[in-house]
């Protein structure tokens, strides 16, 4: 597994593990014991990022992940988040980025994860009721205490991250970005940039649609948040499909597949990103980590650009955009 680096001093795989599928999301079936077996089999190809959050479950994915990685705690990066509220249900409270949930949510993904300290801290999304300041401040008080070694932003804005990096070095970024998700592309890619942060890829497979195995969203469970989401909504599912299907010619030729091509897409947008497609199957692991080592030529990039060119996916990325790219 090639590897690259977040920020000055982080170095992670190219490719990494999201887990959130593992604890429900895409509908509430799911194994452990496979699930397990695939974050065991993600060490032994070489993946070292491994992408959690206290609201996936909410609150068994932290756990699930940090006791199935327990045994290889020190070969891993653990990346979990703070920001959603959530009750015991599971019911949304909202969004909350005060000093003092910050420190409270960080001992209990600590507990869950069964560690000493997070590799990656994020903020899952920004508090518009807090000032950005004083969250990441308490996020530096994580780093000065030892629990935390590198925080991170997610779905932040360009204005957000200049403020949050002027507090305390923001190792890296996390926010959708794919083939069909170019939004990052406008201004947060470039500001990573400049102040030398990394940037990390979430739904780089477009929640399984870049993957071509998805024919119509009635073929998702009945409890799939992807039925919330307008791009698997009626045309705009078909208009977004058929953009997939126009790759297969290129996909051919690599002799790869759809997902494998969407994240060598991904992978070729520059060395500072890394994407980290979920699953919580081992033989799709395998073949995502294939990835890695798929180059694509510039004239492969040039094809893909004219087959999906970088506005033309249909329907938000989610049913209420309101909390991102604050």
């Amino acid at each position: 597994m090639q590897m690259r680096r977040l920020g000055p001093d982080l170095e992670v795989s190219a490719v990494g593990l999201g887990c959130m599928s593992m604890s429900g999301t895409y509908g509430s079936t799911f194994d452990d014991v496979e699930s397990r077996a695939t974050l065991l089999r993600a060490v032994e190809l070489g993946i070292t990022l491994f992408d959690t959050a206290d609201v996936y479950g909410p609150f068994a994915n932290e756990s699930l992940v940090g006791h199935g990685l327990a045994a290889v705690r020190d070969r891993v990066v653990l990346s979990t988040k703070f920001g959603f509220v959530r009750d015991s249900r599971g019911e949304n409270l909202g969004v909350c980025g005060r000093p003092d949930y910050v420190r409270q949510s960080c001992d209990l993904s600590l507990q869950r994860l069964g560690t000493d300290h997070i590799d990656i801290y994020w903020q899952h999304r920004v508090d518009p009721a807090v000032p950005i300041e004083e969250t990441v401040g308490a996020m530096a008080e994580l780093v000065a205490a030892g629990k935390v070694r590198h925080i991170g932003l997610s779905e932040a804005g360009p204005d957000t991250l200049r403020r949050a990096h002027a507090v305390h070095a923001v190792a890296a970024v996390q926010s959708e970005y794919s083939l069909q998700s170019r939004d990052v592309e406008t201004d947060v890619l470039g500001v990573c940039r400049e102040l030398g942060i990394g940037f990390v890829a979430y739904s780089p497979l477009g929640r399984g649609l870049l993957t071509g195995a998805i024919a119509s969203a009635t073929e998702l469970p009945a409890d799939d948040w992807r039925r919330t989401s307008p791009r698997f909504q009626g045309a705009a599912f078909d208009h977004n499909l058929a953009l997939v299907t126009a790759c297969q010619e290129v996909a051919a030729e690599l002799d790869c597949t759809l997902a494998q091509l969407a994240l060598a897409w991904v992978l070729a947008q520059g060395d500072d990103i890394v994407p980290i497609p979920g699953t919580r199957k081992r033989h799709n692991l395998e073949a995502n980590a294939e990835a890695a080592d798929l180059v694509l030529s510039a004239a492969h990039l040039a094809r893909l650009e004219e087959l999906v060119p970088r506005d033309a996916v249909q329907g938000d990325r989610y049913s209420d955009m309101s909390a991102i790219s604050r």
